[in-house]
């Protein structure tokens, strides 16, 4: 597995055949059979579709190395040879495409080339391995499925979390913040009640099409008017959804929205806005019911304990071209659930997956981070990592931190 055509031959194979959240059927199995061909003893069904493999090699802490493994309901546009056409039915009964648009394909990938290095590699090192390989990343409710199953009853308590995200910063290059590193996650389900009714009588109807338009526009001002500069936040509307034809008011609007914050002060006052504007906007429209707000997933800030990411950047300074400062994540991740479960120290890294050559002249971070807005970022159609030199640079990065903190021999 540490062979960089076996990497690819299993990257383009999962990216080719990507699944939803808690459905990973397909790729547990075949997670489960190269963790066995490594040594692993291996459990399945964790957390529903999750995978557990754990390595014991003598006395030694316990490290956890982590991966996600679900897609998203995006049509790809890439055009690659692997590009995905492969289409599912959600839980909701929705029929929809399916891709690997945000690199979940390549923390598999890399986690079971690591896997294969450490246990080719055992005299090196003593302690014990579990690799947790989470459904769901993407519906932000995996990492908790994988504790309520007794993740950490069933194979202990490591002494650290650790895991990577690819992005389009360069490859070669990996992003390690100390501190506050990823964002905190809110999804929100709103549905606007009108009264329906013909397209050519709207003062028969109370229209929620237009209180859906009128929502959308005065949340953005909530980022924008009643946050001070320097608190960090995002709301975004996602899906907007009513009505079935041109000539027909339809009783009913439905908007998903995503707010990412930093904060729990924040994070209050987002959310209170959201619920005084939504009720406001049905109140001034005249709607005959309440709005409908329902919390959706959410799940914490992702915080880089700081002594412990100070402990493994030398080791990631060794396995990549240069490590920089991201900045603050808009994005957000399940996995600080993992180690706040465990009672353990988290460090998560950015693995750079974009082609070195699109950030030619670019030698600031300031300059790389303009370069990256040009490219195609996580959950675009386009999204593509480059497959050389990301795949054997993440797999090098988890070896490199994992032995950190593993006793050497």
């Amino acid at each position: 597995m540490d062979d960089a055509v076996d990497l690819a031959a299993v990257y383009t194979d999962l990216h080719a055949n990507p699944e939803l959240g808690f459905h990973e059927t397909r790729t547990a199995a075949l997670v489960a059979a190269q963790l066995s061909a490594s040594g692993f003893d291996v459990t399945t069904g964790v957390g529903g579709t999750g995978v557990v493999g754990l390595l014991r090699n003598g006395d030694g802490p316990l490290v956890l190395l982590r991966a996600d493994m679900d897609a998203l309901p995006v049509e790809e546009k890439t055009g690659l040879p692997y590009a995905s056409v492969a289409r599912a039915i959600t839980d909701s009964g929705m029929d929809v495409p399916v891709m690997h648009a945000c690199g979940h394909d390549v923390h598999v990938t890399c986690l079971l080339g690591a896997c294969a290095v450490l246990s080719a590699d055992s005299s090196r090192w003593s302690g014990s391995l579990v690799a947790v390989f989470q459904p769901a990343e993407e519906l932000g409710a995996g990492a908790q499925a994988m504790v309520d199953d007794g993740l950490f009853e069933r194979f202990g308590r490591p002494a650290v979390v650790l895991g990577q995200h690819v992005a389009p910063l360069p490859a070669g290059i990996i992003g390690l913040r100390h501190g506050a590193a990823f964002a905190a996650a809110d999804s929100l389900s709103i549905v606007l009640h009108g009264r329906g009714g013909h397209g050519s009588r709207p003062e028969a109807s109370v229209d929620p099409v237009v209180m859906a338009a009128a929502t959308v526009m005065r949340l953005q001002t909530i980022v924008s008017r009643e946050l001070a500069g320097n608190d960090t936040a995002v709301l975004t509307i996602g899906s907007l959804h009513a009505g079935t034809a041109a000539n027909i008011i339809p009783d009913r609007a439905e908007l998903q929205l995503s707010i990412r914050t930093t904060g729990a002060d924040v994070r209050t006052r987002v959310l209170a806005a959201v619920e005084r504007i939504v009720r406001g906007e049905a109140v001034a429209a005249g709607a005959p019911h309440d709005p409908e707000i329902t919390l959706g997933a959410s799940f914490p800030a992702v915080v880089n304990d700081p002594g412990a990411a100070s402990r493994t950047q030398p080791a990631l300074e060794a396995a990549s071209q240069m490590v920089v400062d991201p900045g603050l994540v808009t994005g957000s991740e399940d996995v600080g659930l993992l180690a706040t479960a465990a009672g353990a120290p988290c460090v998560f890294w950015i693995l750079g997956g974009a082609d070195p050559a699109s950030f030619n002249g670019a030698t600031t971070v300031e300059e790389i981070a303009a370069k990256m807005l040009e490219l195609p970022s996580n959950h675009s159609p386009m999204y593509a990592p480059q497959i050389v030199p990301t795949l054997d640079i993440g797999v090098a990065a988890l070896v490199a931190a994992a032995r950190k903190w593993l006793s050497e021999r």
